[in-house]
């Protein structure tokens, strides 16, 4: 398994996915910088009740962090789809997968090792990311500072990765690389607008529309939540990480603005689900693998 997971390791080197993705992370970081300045220096979100200063930095790091991960988000989902989405088909099509199960290597030892391979890689980059997020907004403006609250946020955010890896991999199993790839990039655009249809739905605007249709929406968008989780566990992260309900009105962000980047909060009974939900294609793609006509 390690063998084979340093070979994903490489072939990702080698095929440049990370360094380009390296290079889009520095500018995306580059263009958060300038954001963060803005923000920091505008007193139109410097919104408090009391306390000066340091609530005005932590009003403008609560901002900064929701644009922040709102759009890093994007990037470690894609990166996590189009890195894996021909991990099975793609070598199949190729040739690589006989040549190398002709050697004495259990497949489901080398379907665990480009699993291994591909989160890894992933959760280390995303590390990288929330660092560098998380400096970037500290210098301009303030961010939680008890390591616990770093270290929940982080293992939801991993989840994400985790998640998005296995149901990828299981359905390269099933598809064609292009397929998978079209497939997966269309589930993921499902769980981003069940979660957009579940913060508009919060904020209120389809309720002053029509109520009924308001209930409808909100059903399909907690169906689309539970295919897709990937959205909810986001924004979960986004609330560990500011605590907007532990506050208590402390710090005074904007409602909409919160509820636009994080909407209704899912529960921990939520995180469970996501859990069981990654461990249930984990395995069902390596069921599928082992028994693949290859």
């Amino acid at each position: 398994m390690i063998l084979i997971m340093n070979m994903t390791w490489k072939e990702m080197l080698r095929k440049r996915v990370m360094i380009l993705a390296g290079i889009l992370t520095v500018l995306f970081l580059i263009a958060y910088w300038f954001i963060g300045g803005a923000v920091a220096g505008s007193d139109r979100f410097r919104g408090f009740t009391s306390g000066g200063d340091l609530i005005g930095d932590y009003a403008s790091g609560v901002l900064m962090m929701m644009i922040g991960f709102f759009f890093a988000g994007f990037v470690v989902a894609l990166l996590s789809i189009f890195s894996s989405f021909s991990s099975i088909a793609g070598e199949a099509e190729q040739g690589v997968m006989q040549a190398l199960l002709t050697k004495p290597i259990p497949r489901w030892k080398f379907y665990i090792g480009r699993w291994l391979g591909y989160v890894t890689l992933l959760l280390c980059y995303t590390l990288v990311l929330y660092i560098a997020i998380m400096v970037i907004t500290d210098i301009h403006a303030a961010i939680p500072l008890e390591p616990m609250v770093h270290v929940r946020a982080f293992l939801l955010y991993a989840l994400v990765v985790v998640l998005l890896i296995s149901l990828t991999m299981l359905g390269s199993t099933r598809f064609s690389s292009l397929g998978n790839g079209v497939f997966m990039t269309m589930l993921f655009g499902a769980g981003w607008l069940g979660g957009m249809l579940e913060k508009i739905t919060k904020i209120g605007i389809i309720d002053v529309m029509d109520a009924e249709i308001g209930e409808k929406l909100s059903n399909i968008s907690g169906l689309m939540s539970l295919i897709m989780p990937v959205d909810a566990l986001q924004r979960k992260m986004l609330n560990e990480l500011i605590g907007l309900n532990e506050l208590g009105g402390i710090v005074d962000v904007s409602s909409i603005i919160s509820e636009f980047f994080v909407g209704d909060v899912p529960s921990a009974s939520f995180v469970i689900y996501a859990l069981i939900y990654a461990a249930i294609v984990f395995v069902w793609g390596m069921l599928r693998f082992n028994r693949k006509d290859l």
